[in-house]
């Protein structure tokens, strides 16, 4: 072996897997990046960092991960600030469940304790066995495998598992992979290592094969198949979700609403909106919510595509509706000046229709 990887001629052993542990935290050691959270390394900051790495890449984390931590610099700050409070810091990140699931285990861990294995993190919410594995081995040594989306494909083309994403039995043949390869007494950081090789050399195209110290016991690449292994996921069939939004506005003030906890957008605050059905008009689904629109056409659209659905949103100036009581479907709503907007948990798509429907005024 050669600067941490097999040399051409060189015998493979009969059980490759302490060579290819050695091989991958040599390279680890000379390739890792330099990331805000193997900095100051905490059981809150690793665990931050994993929700926030869930969908979304790197380069995108940084920032909002800097600046929650201004926020809530702690597991308490987090667990005692309110829900919309967390929802507004998250703002842009996407996948909102994501923050309510961190503000409701928070709450748990502040009471009761964070645990430190596997096994007792998945009693928490948000916490799948992907992020409990990564907690338990990145922040507490727990000698646990994880699978990831970069892990998954660095294993199938090391083994040339041709099975497609989703076919039965692939994910337990994965985690099974992953345990019998694992160095028990370094397992954080092989798990790192091997999300590392995913992310920066075992990529989803063009994979840099020639800088992987696994090339030369990769099967996939032996059988010339690296770019085939693993076939690419059978993607959903996308749906269509379209709302008529109300524009109302006092003053230079407008009528926000905030949504239930549950659901899409989940918590989040947005212009009051009714769902268009098939045979309804916006008009007509604007009304049944009480809300009266000045006019039967949008004054502009907002179009956004989502993970499995394409957003169109339709904006219509209303008269205000009557005060007392709340619009159906919503916990709340007020109304919210320019300067307040950025306290509060807004999706990206919505933002986007709250500044048109500013811009527009009265």
């Amino acid at each position: 072996m050669r600067g941490g990887s097999y040399a051409r001629g060189d015998r493979v052993p009969a059980d490759p897997k302490p060579a290819l542990r050695r091989a991958l935290l040599g390279w680890f050691e000379t390739h890792r990046r330099e990331l805000p959270w193997r900095r100051d390394r905490t059981p809150y900051r690793v665990w931050l960092a994993e929700v926030m790495l869930q969908q979304t890449q790197v380069a995108t984390v940084i920032p909002y991960f800097e600046r929650f931590l201004q926020c809530f610099p702690s597991v308490e700050a987090l667990a005692r600030a309110p829900l919309p409070e967390v929802l507004a810091q998250w703002k842009g990140l996407g996948y909102y469940s994501r923050a309510r699931n961190l503000h409701r285990a928070a709450q748990t861990i502040a009471e009761r304790g964070m645990p430190s294995t596997a096994v007792g993190l998945r009693e928490l919410p948000g916490f799948g066995r992907y992020t409990a594995a990564a907690v338990a081995s990145l922040a507490f040594g727990e000698p646990v495998a994880l699978v990831d989306g970069n892990v998954a494909r660095v294993l199938a083309r090391l083994w040339a598992l041709a099975d497609a994403p989703g076919a039965p039995g692939r994910e337990e043949r994965l985690w099974a992979e992953a345990e019998a390869l694992l160095e028990p007494a370094r397992a954080g950081e092989f798990n790192e290592a091997l999300m590392e090789l995913g992310a920066l050399v075992c990529t989803p195209a063009n994979p840099r094969c020639e800088a992987c110290p696994w090339e030369e016991r990769c099967e996939a690449r032996r059988r010339g198949q690296e770019e085939q292994i693993p076939p690419p996921r059978t993607r959903p069939t996308r749906t269509r979700l379209e709302l008529a939004c109300a524009v109302v506005v006092v003053g230079k003030k407008l009528l926000l609403a905030r949504r239930p906890e549950k659901g899409l957008f989940g918590g989040l605050w947005e212009l009051p909106c009714a769902p268009l059905q098939r045979g309804t008009t916006p008009v007509g689904a604007l009304r049944t919510m009480g809300l009266e629109a000045l006019e039967a056409r949008p004054f502009a659209r907002v179009r956004r595509t989502l993970t499995h659905r394409d957003l169109s949103l339709r904006l219509f100036r209303c008269r205000p509706p009557p005060p007392e009581g709340i619009l159906p479907g919503y916990l709340e709503q007020r109304l919210v000046g320019r300067r307040e907007l950025a306290s509060l948990g807004i999706a990206t798509a919505m933002a986007q229709a709250i500044e048109l429907a500013l811009a527009r005024g009265g």
